[in-house]
């Protein structure tokens, strides 16, 4: 997920190693918006393969978020190393058995979206002072918390509506990594002034 901004993240060394490589976020980013194109193009028709492609966007998400520990101090360490242990509960979940059901999936999804939208949001709110950027984390925490509550409430529906909350989960991720990518580039420029 990536919410660290450059007010969270530690200052001396470990700010300039961040800011120096900004751009491995943008190309994140990218890579989850790319991830978002591929799962809205492609027609899946099985719950396993929902849940294989749901667990694997899951893994690369924990990823994310225990690589960012190593960049931001304070709770936002915590929260940041919780979310990752979020993320990897809900990949394993979806991958233990991909041939599952439709309710299974949409319950880990729900969760995951709830959970991960409240983070963002907090996150966002908590840095809009300093974050030039916060209102993209904003929306996007918004929109997360929205589809959980209707992935919570809509467990029988068909695969389209599956492939179409785990494409929106990686549009959220690959927004908030952007978003990211573009407040260490901000630090940078600014630290060089």
């Amino acid at each position: 997920m990536t919410t660290a901004t450059p007010t969270t993240v530690r200052l001396g060394r470990a700010t300039r190693g961040a800011t120096r490589h900004w751009w491995l976020f943008l190309v994140s980013g990218l890579g989850w918006l790319l991830f978002a194109v591929i799962l809205f193009r492609f027609d899946y028709l099985t719950v396993g393969a929902i849940s294989i492609l749901f667990g694997v966007g899951a893994f690369v998400a924990a990823g994310n978020e225990f690589a960012l520990t190593s960049l931001v101090s304070g709770g936002w360490k915590i929260a940041h190393a919780v979310l990752g242990v979020v993320y990897v509960v809900a990949g394993v979940v979806a991958l233990v058995n991909p041939g599952g059901t439709f309710v299974a999936l949409a319950a880990v999804m729900s969760v995951v979206l709830v959970v991960i939208g409240a983070f963002d949001l907090t996150a966002a709110i908590m840095t809009r002072a300093t974050a030039p950027a916060w209102w993209l984390q904003l929306v996007a925490g918004v929109a997360e918390i929205l589809l959980g509550f209707w992935a919570a409430g809509s467990w029988n529906l068909s695969a389209v509506l599956l492939v179409a909350w785990v494409a929106a989960f990686a549009l959220t991720r690959g927004i908030t990594q952007i978003a990211l990518a573009v407040g260490l580039w901000e630090a940078r420029r600014l630290a060089a002034a």
